[in-house]
């Protein structure tokens, strides 16, 4: 049964590499490359450099805000350290939301669609609500959006308001299947449906461990590296406390973390007594796959923050396991879901900066079980994580829904 698909996103790679929204393009290229009509509604943003089509992808993207300062609607500029959202998102979002409404009715209405595909209960399941009138509505779930909506009470009814319209909904991690049915999400159409990898991308690599080493000047140093936007509860503070006992145990060893957000300066002054350079800034998605490649460790030291936010599950960490990198992590959110502690890496207690750093010089002193839990990390997510098992996922909600 071939589809047209109308899928609204806040967050889209704004360019080829980009690390915003990530996921969100083997979602949208995975079920056109299955034959179905896929439209891209999304907010328009200064950085973006995509045309009309990509890899059967059509974007239509809405403008909002009359100066380029409030575009703050979407690509993780909305919240201020993942924990609240901004002054300037709250201004904007009526005008977003309008806007958004519109583009997606009238590409609905001109292509003919038959499903609207929502991403993020708020906003997007709203803007998907508003436009679908009687088309199905696939409402998908990324982690953010359920936050915000057990925090705020009007939000959370809105919430409830889209769960009740919409046909299906879908949660990255059994966590947050689990918060979106306790929002009022129906138990009977709701599932887990976990990311992807692109496991040509993020794969053992030899030469990128060569080079990166090279480049950034390394040498045979023990390296952890770690990913992520910069903000509390990836637990990149827990991690930078740690590397303090890693170092007496494991000396010599670096730290790189990639990414930028609004904690940047506030790390950078916690990891001074580092004597090295640890942020690498933004990196695209070919680098982060080479840096996990060259890295002995990645670690993924998420944490719920003060707000009580939590990653649902990182696709950081299902890339950093493709490369065959043993991962430490931390017991939270979906991170269970991906790693069983001891098989395929290490699972720690949040905010234990004791048992984070036994796990770490645990892994760097011994090889043998470094390669053991790296080779079945690699073998784990190419069973169960290709992006072309998602998109076959999601075609079967279109089929099961489609009126």
């Amino acid at each position: 049964m071939r589809h047209v698909v109308v899928m609204i996103a806040t967050s889209y790679p704004r360019f080829p590499g980009d690390g915003v929204g990530s996921f969100m393009e083997p979602i949208a290229k995975g079920i056109a490359a299955r034959g179905h009509e896929v439209h891209l509604v999304a907010p328009w943003h200064p950085s973006i450099t995509r045309g009309r089509e990509d890899d059967g992808v059509f974007f239509h993207f809405f403008r909002y805000a009359p100066i380029a300062a409030l575009n703050v609607f979407g690509y993780a500029t909305g919240l201020q350290a993942d924990t609240r959202l901004k002054g300037a998102a709250w201004a904007v979002a009526p005008a977003a939301v309008a806007a958004g409404w519109f583009k997606a009715l009238r590409v609905a209405q001109k292509r003919r669609a038959t499903i609207m595909h929502a991403h993020w209960v708020i906003p997007g399941g709203v803007i998907g609500a508003m436009a679908a009138r009687r088309l199905p509505l696939v409402v998908s779930l990324h982690g953010s959006d359920v936050f915000v909506a057990e925090r705020h009470p009007v939000i959370g009814r809105v919430a409830r308001s889209v769960f009740a319209r919409a046909s299906w909904v879908t949660a990255c991690s059994d966590d947050l299947h689990r918060r979106a049915l306790a929002l009022g999400a129906k138990p009977s159409s709701t599932e887990t449906v976990p990311y992807g990898v692109d496991l040509e991308r993020f794969a053992p690599s030899a030469l990128a461990r060569a080079e990166i080493r090279t480049e950034y000047g390394l040498g045979e140093s023990p390296v952890i590296f770690s990913a992520g936007r910069l903000v509390s509860k990836k637990g990149f503070e827990v991690l930078i406390d740690a590397m303090a006992r890693v170092r007496d145990a494991v000396p010599g060893t670096r730290l790189l973390i990639a990414g930028d957000g609004d904690l940047r300066d506030a790390l950078t002054a916690r990891a001074a007594d580092l004597d090295q350079p640890v942020f690498i800034g933004n990196q695209p998605q070919d680098a982060i796959a080479r840096f996990a490649a060259a890295a002995d460790v990645v670690a993924v030291p998420s944490i719920h923050d003060d707000a009580g936010n939590v990653d649902g599950l990182p696709n950081f960490a299902l890339e950093a396991l493709a490369t065959g990198t043993p991962v430490v992590a931390s017991r939270v959110g979906g991170l269970p879901q991906a790693i069983e502690h001891g098989t395929n890496g290490l699972l720690v207690p949040e905010r234990d900066v004791p048992a984070l750093a036994g796990a770490l010089a645990t892994l760097l002193t011994d090889p043998s079980v470094r390669r053991t839990l790296g080779d079945a990390a690699r073998h784990r997510v190419a069973r169960n994580f290709s992006w072309s098992a998602v998109a076959g996922r999601i075609e079967g909600i279109y089929d099961r829904v489609r009126v």
